[in-house]
């Protein structure tokens, strides 16, 4: 490539008397991995993001202003076209202001700007996961029981310890279940949970999201038995002897929403927003779009911001009654500021990718007669999506099924052949199994497709329901990209793992925690994951133009990395150090 130089980007500044090359300047010069826990310019992790009236207040950067800090003798992949790669880069407030090679950039400096040498450690935008549930998962993390354990026994004791400290007929929850990950080979059922919990109603959450074990007690609260029918889209799982095992899918969950108070307080919200943000910003996440939300959540991250305590940047999916009252308002997609935006209106069409029950037009294996679960019908699909359409919303619907995406598209391409809009960049959240056909559609249309970025490292085991021929159309990041889709990253967490790094291993081999490779038709290059989790990251919200990139006049947000994803072992890439997550040009986590 041809490397663009500072000159090039900065002009005024190279030229301005405050760039004598022979000014002496001090360098923050520092060993890999600790040079910027020496940074007075990047030292200030644990401050949050600023609240509007404080975005409100800042004075506009000057196209003359010196810089704040310089970053040089870096390896900076900056996913800009023009200048793929560079050497160095300056940040004045919360701004990227110039990349270039390190002399370049160096001359930009004053007497007033730290001097930061990277000494060739690796710096990539910020990380951007386009469909996650931080509010849910960080509260949940304060008042629920953690079920992400290995055995049944395991999660038997934390319901126990969980039990002595509840009053008797109290329900106790608990989340991030994963059937496919026990010592038992065999997932929990009622009958284990009431040997340890028989005076409290349980719920054992799955972590996709579709699922729940229940006690009996719960069932009988419930008035569910054997008898009971399944509802519309949902299930009441029952074992080869009609018995009800206390697994419980879609629909047939909300015959309990009545009976389980809310477990969590407005100050627990906050905090868990707090504690998430924490926990995300860790792992290289400087944008967060969260798929799904409802006012106590929308309060939630607007308390943790006013007490400075929200550390990545949110574009906030609202659904049901909170979607209704913000058309009521007047209220669209977009609304907001660089902190915190209102974004597309989420539904959920079908079921689990994670938990086998998303509806396809060919069965599951060794289930001849299971296609999956609809959750909404064509109907109910186009009624939806009009409205959505029609109140100027950004459309996000939940499809993973072959039968779900294409029934999803007819109504996207229903409501732009009746009311045309320009540029309504329509997702599908998850889109998990494709086809030419289908590709071509999503193509012609300008959806967005967000499939699981760590689903086929994370959840190998549960790909043997599916099989190698499904595995070839499912999480189909290269062919997404054949098709020039801007296939956008998503975790989904809690039902998938949300870091960065285990996403661009998982697309990059498609080998699972076994060595099992899933469908290596679809592995991407390491340049190609680079750019899904950044520039298209910031497409799918409609801010490429201010974010996913490091680019002069965007916000500085960036990710320094112990070593280049290119340089390592591809089986080790989810274990590249993240040494320091950056905000606005403000240090969100330091290791």
């Amino acid at each position: 490539f041809k490397q663009k130089t500072a000159y090039e980007i900065m002009p005024s500044l190279v030229g301005s008397e405050m760039c004598i090359r022979d000014r002496r300047f001090i360098v923050a010069k520092f060993s890999r991995r600790k040079f910027i826990g020496s940074s007075t310019a990047l030292a200030a992790a644990g401050l949050g993001l600023p609240t509007q009236a404080a975005l409100a207040a800042a004075a506009p950067i000057s196209s003359q202003a010196a810089p704040d800090y310089i970053v040089i003798n870096a390896k900076v992949f900056t996913i800009d076209e023009d200048q793929p790669e560079a050497e160095a880069f300056a940040v004045k407030g919360d701004r990227f202001t110039a990349a270039g090679s390190s002399s370049d950039i160096r001359n930009l400096a004053t007497s007033r700007t730290e001097i930061i040498d990277a000494e060739g450690m690796t710096v990539t935008p910020g990380f951007i996961d386009a469909h996650s549930h931080p509010s849910s998962a960080g509260v949940n993390e304060l008042v629920q029981v953690n079920a992400d354990l290995r055995s049944i026994t395991e999660i038997n004791e934390a319901l126990r310890q969980r039990a002595d400290i509840t009053q008797a007929g109290q329900w106790i929850r608990a989340f991030k279940y994963d059937d496919t990950k026990l010592a038992e080979g065999r997932p929990i059922n009622r009958f284990d949970i009431d040997q340890v919990v028989p005076n409290h109603p349980v719920v054992v959450g799955h972590r996709g999201g579709h699922t729940g074990v229940y006690n009996s007690m719960a069932l009988a609260l419930a008035g569910i038995t054997s008898e009971t029918p399944d509802p519309q889209g949902g299930r009441f799982y029952r074992d080869s002897n009609g018995v009800l095992t206390g697994l419980v899918a879609g629909p047939a969950r909300s015959v309990f929403n009545s009976l389980i108070p809310s477990d969590s307080t407005r100050e627990q919200r906050r905090d868990g927003i707090k504690l998430i943000t924490e926990l995300m910003t860790k792992a290289g996440l400087t944008s967060v779009h969260q798929t799904g939300a409802g006012r106590n959540d929308m309060i939630a991250y607007q308390d943790a911001r006013a007490e400075g305590g929200m550390r990545f940047r949110m574009y906030l999916f609202p659904r049901g009654q909170l979607f209704d009252d913000l058309v009521n308002a007047g209220v669209r997609t977009g609304m907001g500021d660089e902190v915190f935006r209102i974004g597309a209106v989420k539904f959920t069409a079908d079921g689990s990718a994670s938990e086998r029950t998303m509806r396809m037009s060919t069965p599951f294996e060794g289930r001849p007669d299971d296609y999956g679960l609809l959750y909404m019908s064509e109907e109910e699909i186009h009624e939806s999506v009009e409205n959505a359409h029609r109140s100027d919303f950004q459309v996000a619907v939940h499809a993973n099924g072959d039968v779900t995406i294409d029934m999803v598209l007819d109504a996207y391409q229903r409501v732009q052949e009746l009311w045309p809009r320009e540029n309504t960049r329509h997702r599908i959240e998850h889109c998990s199994l494709v086809n030419p056909d289908l590709l071509a559609r999503i193509r012609d249309l300008g959806v967005i497709p967000a499939p699981f970025y760590t689903y086929a490292h994370y959840h190998g085991n549960k790909w043997v329901e599916y099989g190698e021929e499904k595995m070839q159309w499912m999480f189909a990041h290269k062919s997404f990209l054949d098709y020039d889709i801007p296939v956008a990253p998503a975790s989904d967490y809690t039902p998938g793992p949300y870091e960065p790094m285990m996403a661009i291993q998982s697309m990059v081999t498609r080998k699972d925690f076994d060595g099992r490779i899933w469908g290596p038709n679809q592995r991407i290059s390491v340049d190609q994951a680079l750019r899904i989790c950044t520039r298209h990251g910031a497409y799918a919200s409609y801010e490429e133009g201010i974010k996913g990139s490091i680019t002069a006049g965007k916000l500085a947000d960036f990710v320094i990395l112990a070593d280049d994803p290119h340089d390592v072992d591809p089986d080790q890439i989810k274990n590249i150090e993240i040494v320091r997550t950056v905000v606005g040009g403000t240090t969100m986590y330091g290791a």
